[in-house]
């Protein structure tokens, strides 16, 4: 069990370097411009709302193309169901949770009605005190409610190994989720991480259907918050 943890965490410490530099974005882009697949594009009215993902790696799809991460197949999946959203992946391989937090301003210029935080992996692999990543993810978390965005925190657990470290540590999320009132997935890499089938040949990086699955775990959440955005009954 501590393997597979570990291994669905270290997917997000491949490239490190640079984290600070400009963030891609994808603002449902036609396929043929943004370099994916026809089947990647979504019709999107232009009052849905917009979903901005700030993750790692794994959000970033690295090794893939932008519409086999998990956010594009969560926009696919979710507009099928009634439920469409202008997506922003802002994600970025290497970051941690310093990094999104020197990110989270640049990232709201998009006004996007949610923001979805999946950091901190990073942090915990390499022992950054609890405290600095509580410190950087309640900074993203305050700052975006203050300016009115809604906020889906998705949560990281280290390998047993790492002691009481990794329980405090796995122990911040939803407790800054239950102090502050934010929606929380308690473990996105639930099934997928040390996971072989699941993930490429690196071992670390999810497979096409490794995405697949954290779109299972992630979408009742992403549904629910969608769904009161929209002001229709959550499915």
């Amino acid at each position: 069990m501590a393997g597979a943890l570990f291994c669905a965490l270290a997917a997000a410490c491949s490239g490190g370097a640079g984290e600070d530099r400009a963030l891609p974005a994808q603002l449902d882009a036609p396929a043929a411009e943004a370099g994916l697949a026809p089947a990647a594009a979504v019709l999107v009215p232009a009052d849905a709302p917009t979903v901005v993902f700030l993750a790692d790696s794994i959000g970033a799809g690295l090794h893939l193309s932008l519409d086999q991460a998990f956010p594009a197949v969560l926009q696919r999946r979710l507009a099928a169901e009634g439920l469409p959203f202008h997506l922003v992946n802002a994600s970025q391989s290497g970051r941690t949770s310093a990094g999104g937090a020197t990110a989270l301003a640049w990232t709201l210029r998009s006004k996007p009605d949610l923001l979805v935080i999946a950091l901190g992996g990073n942090d915990g692999l390499r022992g950054t005190p609890v405290e600095e990543v509580e410190r950087n993810l309640r900074r993203m978390l305050t700052d975006a409610r203050d300016a009115g965005v809604r906020v889906l925190l998705l949560g990281m657990r280290l390998p047993a190994n790492y002691g009481d470290y990794g329980e405090r540590f796995d122990a911040l999320y939803p407790a800054l989720a239950a102090e502050l009132g934010v929606d929380l997935v308690p473990y996105y890499m639930e099934g997928v991480g040390g996971v072989p089938e699941l993930n490429l040949e690196d071992g670390l990086h999810p497979s096409p259907a490794g995405h697949e699955r954290l779109a299972d775990n992630v979408a009742p959440a992403l549904r629910k918050a969608l769904s009161e955005l929209q002001g229709a009954p959550a499915r």
